[in-house]
């Protein structure tokens, strides 16, 4: 067997079908976010801008979480020296679960080295532990949360998307007696769309079933303290498990869950993704404990990338661009072919200095491409601006559809049905 050809195939049907990933060669410079360095294939450096970047509030460059991480790490070194089994705990790592506890509202927290990894084992071993568990999962959730699904090894069923009466279906054919764990996300990264969370936290009640969300596009950004969307609505004490990163709008690294302390301390002692994985870093934990408490207290940051997404969103849309409906921060713009999705990326680096990354299958569903913005408090009305010119440059050399200005695309339709009916046709 020529073992080497099996990877070789692999690869080339990735490039034929036009959505073989090539990564960017950025690097951010604090203290001047969104801008970043990229390299060019031909060593060429160039001073660009960021705008899909998922440090959604810039807080990977702010000073007081620069200085507790490189404070710790002079005081402590760099690595945790083993997992928390082995090598022990250490103070930052433990009042960062008990910032994360209060945050939520919860009896107790734990974290991981990336939400990924808590998702993961969480949602795997929660199952486990569930006797006869049926695991109901949004269809719309995210690669961590199916792979804790696919390993806990309990049966599982999909519900459409955000689809009460789909749920309650499933969960009423279950019956009140099976042990049931509903798992689903607050904010859908690549649609920006938001669950009904209130509704579900209802059917579970009715149906004595278990809930687990996953916050992690979320928290930072929303509520009074940015604990999600939960904490905005309400319905922080509705949810068994809520489930977080650091590495987005708290712009560290690490994932975590927090909830009552039976179920927190259950998945500490029976998570092999937890108990065989080198602990957080003392640094990191540090900076993220720093980040964490200061959006609990301000409200700046949160305030300034509500406004400056709205703009956003309101400038493409006025200028015919496709953009698609979402209820948050997240900025979705409709290409449709995975190879315009490349190419329109590439244009935007090469000749405007704009990087925004192409989202393509298996990330979104095949014939759903698209662009995916997420402006900061640090996009300013002038660079919004230009990154519409800089669209409509390259949406009129590209061939790509423009819409009816003011319109939201709508996936369902076609381009031209769009513009027709948006104009009152």
């Amino acid at each position: 067997m020529k073992y080497h050809e099996i990877f070789e195939n692999a690869l080339a049907s990735l490039k034929t079908e036009k959505r073989y990933r090539i990564f960017a060669d950025l690097e951010r410079q604090a203290g001047k976010f969104p801008r970043a360095i990229w390299r060019a294939e031909n060593g060429l450096e160039r001073e660009i801008l960021v705008w899909c970047s998922n440090d959604y509030l810039g807080m990977g460059q702010h000073p007081d979480v620069i200085k507790a991480m490189t404070d710790t790490a002079q005081k402590m070194g760099s690595g945790a020296g083993g997992t928390r089994n082995i090598s022990g705990t250490n103070r930052p790592l433990v009042e960062l679960e008990a910032e994360l506890a209060d945050l939520h509202q919860k009896e107790a927290a734990l974290a991981f080295t990336s939400g990924f990894v808590s998702n993961e084992a969480a949602i795997s071993t929660i199952a486990k532990l569930l006797p006869n568990c049926l695991i109901l999962s949004d269809a719309l959730n995210h690669a961590s949360m199916i792979a804790g699904v696919k390993n806990s090894g309990m049966q599982k069923q999909v519900w459409r998307h955000n689809d009460l009466e789909h749920l309650e279906e499933l969960l009423k054919a279950a019956g009140n007696d099976r042990a049931k764990l509903i798992v689903f996300e607050s904010v859908y990264s690549m649609d920006g769309d938001i669950a009904p969370i209130e509704q579900i936290a209802d059917l579970a009640d009715k149906y004595n079933a278990m809930t687990y969300i996953d916050e992690v596009h979320a928290v930072g950004m929303y509520g009074e303290r940015g604990a999600g969307i939960c904490e905005r609505e309400g319905l922080m004490d509705r949810i068994d498990v809520i489930e977080g990163t650091l590495a987005k709008a708290y712009g560290t690294l690490g994932g975590y869950i927090t909830g009552k302390a039976c179920i927190i301390d259950a998945v500490r002692s029976y998570a092999p993704g937890f108990i065989f994985t080198t602990a957080m870093p003392p640094a990191i934990a540090a900076a993220a404990s720093t980040s964490v408490r200061h959006l609990k207290n301000s409200k700046t940051e949160r305030e300034g990338q509500q406004r400056q997404a709205a703009s956003t969103k309101k400038k493409l849309s006025e200028a015919g661009l496709p953009v698609m409906p979402s209820e948050t921060h997240i900025v979705p713009i409709f290409v449709g072919d995975p190879d315009l999705c490349k190419k329109a990326s590439d244009m935007l680096l090469e000749e405007h200095g704009i990087y925004i990354q192409p989202i393509n299958y298996p990330t979104v569903p095949r014939g759903t491409e698209r662009l995916r913005i997420t402006p900061t408090p640090f996009h300013e009305d002038a660079l919004i601006d230009d990154l519409v010119d800089a669209l409509n440059d390259v949406w009129a050399r590209l061939g790509l559809s423009f819409i009816a200005p003011g319109a939201v695309y709508d996936i369902n339709k076609q381009p031209e049905q769009q513009v027709f009916e948006a104009a009152g046709g």
